[in-house]
């Protein structure tokens, strides 16, 4: 009898052990000043596994107890947690993002005050302009032009005018040639042996480093001024950073 209650007991305990262990499908939401946030990698350190938050910041995965979520977000800082049985019993996660210092500061400089055209002398004398030059490109094509302006037109802001037009065009032409993304640049410029052998990763770990080092802003400043000997000394740097989370 006494065998039998062992033997159970031990069953028992093997079982719950097990159970403790295995993983379990949890589900979070992402959020920012309580709007759902889209498009956000959540990334499994201890796993490996990876998923997308949906348009309403909705994400799965498995997980057991001892694993570490990473968040990663283009327009936010990126956010660990840790996972304990307490937390992963909860199941429903609720992840909070913070918007990213550069990222509040366009909203300020995009927050343009309301304009009443009625008012605006500027607008007015610029509709005033456009017109006097339609005028006189005008006259060009049907006559003889005499080098006379009508209604006192200033040829001066008129010429500011033009200059600013393709000024802007050649501005937009700038805007549109495509820029080449960090990651591509940062494998293209250090082949992988400098990742496994100088930085210690792992072949697994190279894509999820290279996001959070292309999370920071100072990447920027390499695709527009990379040379290979600037790149290795930001990828070492960050790398610190990334053995620290």
């Amino acid at each position: 009898m006494i065998k039998n209650y062992f033997f159970v007991s031990l069953l028992v305990f093997v079982f719950q052990s097990g159970f403790s262990q295995s993983e379990k499908l949890i589900s979070g939401k992402v959020l920012h000043e309580q709007f759902p946030v889209g498009k956000v990698e959540v990334a499994n350190f201890s796993s490996k596994k990876t998923t997308i938050t949906n348009a309403s910041g909705e994400f799965s995965m498995l997980v057991k107890a001892g694993d570490e979520l990473i968040f990663i977000s283009k327009d936010h800082d990126i956010k660990k947690i840790a996972l304990d049985q307490k937390t992963i019993n909860k199941s429903n996660l609720i992840i909070l993002l913070i918007l990213k210092p550069e990222q509040l500061e366009e909203v300020v400089v995009t927050k343009m005050p309301s304009i009443k055209l009625s008012t605006d002398k500027a607008y007015e004398q610029g509709k005033l302009d456009k017109l006097a030059l339609e005028k006189a490109a005008k006259r060009l094509k049907t006559g003889v032009y005499d080098g006379t302006i009508e209604n006192g037109m200033d040829f001066i802001r008129i010429g500011k005018m033009i200059y600013n037009l393709f000024k802007k065009e050649k501005e937009k032409v700038k805007k549109t040639v495509p820029q080449i993304e960090f990651k591509a640049l940062a494998t293209t410029t250090c082949d992988q042996k400098f990742y496994i052998e100088t930085l210690k990763l792992k072949p697994e770990e190279i894509s999820l480093f290279l996001q959070f080092c292309d999370a920071d802003p100072k990447s920027k400043t390499l695709l527009e001024n990379s040379n290979i000997l600037s790149m290795m000394d930001f990828l070492s740097t960050k790398n610190i950073e990334f053995k620290k989370l």
